[in-house]
């Protein structure tokens, strides 16, 4: 073979390899933990169907380690264990973390580098070990019985619930540590259930649907926000269930007089605003949460409409189903049509009965107050709001 023919194939081999290196990105975790010499120090995945080994080394006298693998396109979870002392990792994308810790105390005495994810879900991990002490107290006294016993667990659980809520969850719904918050456990005796419960409990069901929103939003497609969103689908049901002689107090007399189920919930100034005291006027129910990201251009889109057609008789009657309420108040301070909020979020019963499986949801309801159509029936929204007007 010619020489210009080898350089042509050595040359379009190299570009083959460095196209191959670039798309197969990698993300590394590396560091030292010391005291554990001849230990196998276990690389793991936390897989939605159970942990899974990725890779293992046996440390030596320094403790050192380095393990990389190929980057995942959305937040995943990993671990690092010794025995059953372990340290939680989330990874996003192509990270370069360093861990420094001494075995046994590994778990819970570590220094994390070149993750704040990585940082705040140590935090987590510490909040919760410090829970788990102060249930082991309560159920290890004497002194405590069975009702003082399980009046105190529920007390410190919603201290606890309540703290990581507002300081993590809701602050930052879409991160990773606020799912590994999610699916954090504690044990009572034998039983190890989930802090936050998301089968039965009403709360708790909307801190899931708060992350599951915030998940469909920044990684659309994520198998971890599918399985979120589903676990929050199911429990919204199972909540309807156990409160379902609420759910079906519907005066079924005046659905049939005003054509609409009524809402009456509170403004951002504390007002309860009725939806059916916009008789006379062509109405957009609209659900929507603030705390998602295309927001803001759908905002934009309703003042639009809004200032187009409101002094012809055009109302706006918006359901915010936030679950921060401060923030939602700041983001409709400035808006000019009719903004409640229902408390419950995504477990709103206002939502199950005009069947609201996804937001953004809006209806159209004429100057009767009934109900005319949903927006997956509309094609041509002027055109409609046009015509009722």
């Amino acid at each position: 073979m010619k020489l210009s023919k080898l350089l042509t194939v050595a040359t379009v081999i190299l570009t083959t390899i460095a196209i191959t290196s670039c798309t197969q990105k990698k993300f590394h975790i590396s560091g030292n933990i010391t005291e554990a010499s001849d230990s196998l120090l276990y690389f793991e995945n936390m897989s939605l169907d159970g942990q899974v080994t990725v890779d293992s080394v046996k440390l030596g006298k320094d403790g050192s380690f380095d393990f990389s693998e190929k980057a995942p396109k959305h937040p995943e979870f990993y671990r690092l264990r010794i025995a059953r002392q372990i340290i939680n990792i989330a990874i996003d994308s192509t990270e370069t973390i360093s861990v420094k810790a001494s075995y046994p105390t590994m778990s819970s005495q570590y220094d994390v580098q070149g993750s704040e994810e990585c940082s705040k879900i140590k935090e987590l991990a510490i909040l919760q070990m410090n829970l788990q002490a102060q249930v082991n107290g309560i159920v290890g006294n004497p002194g405590i019985n069975g009702n003082m016993e399980s009046d105190s667990i529920m007390t410190v659980l919603n201290v606890y619930k309540d703290n990581v809520k507002r300081n993590y969850i809701f602050k930052e719904p879409m991160k990773a540590f606020s799912y590994f918050a999610l699916f954090q456990t504690i044990s009572v005796g034998n039983q190890v259930a989930l802090i936050f419960d998301p089968h039965s409990n009403n709360e708790d069901v909307k801190v899931f649907a708060a992350v599951a929103t915030s998940w469909d939003t920044y990684f659309p497609g994520s198998e971890r926000g599918k399985n979120l969103h589903n676990i929050a689908i199911e429990g919204m049901k199972n909540v309807r269930i156990i409160q379902s002689k609420q759910a079906q107090t519907i005066d079924a007399a005046k659905v049939t007089t005003s054509g609409v189920i009524d809402i009456a919930l509170p403004d951002n100034n504390g007002k309860i605003q009725r939806l059916t005291d916009l008789k006379g006027k062509v109405v957009m129910l609209d659900f929507h949460v603030f705390a998602t990201k295309s927001s803001t251009a759908r905002i934009m889109q309703l003042r639009e409409l809004y200032n187009k057609y409101h002094a012809q008789g055009f109302e706006i009657y918006q359901v915010s189903l936030d679950p921060d309420e401060h923030f939602w108040k700041e983001s409709v301070s400035a808006l000019p049509w009719v903004r409640v909020r229902d408390a419950n979020g995504m477990a709103s019963t206002f939502a199950a009965q005009y069947n609201v499986q996804a937001v953004p949801t809006f209806f159209l309801i004429d100057k009767n107050n009934v109900l005319q159509k949903r927006d997956v029936q509309i094609q041509d929204l002027d055109a409609e709001i046009k015509s009722m007007l």
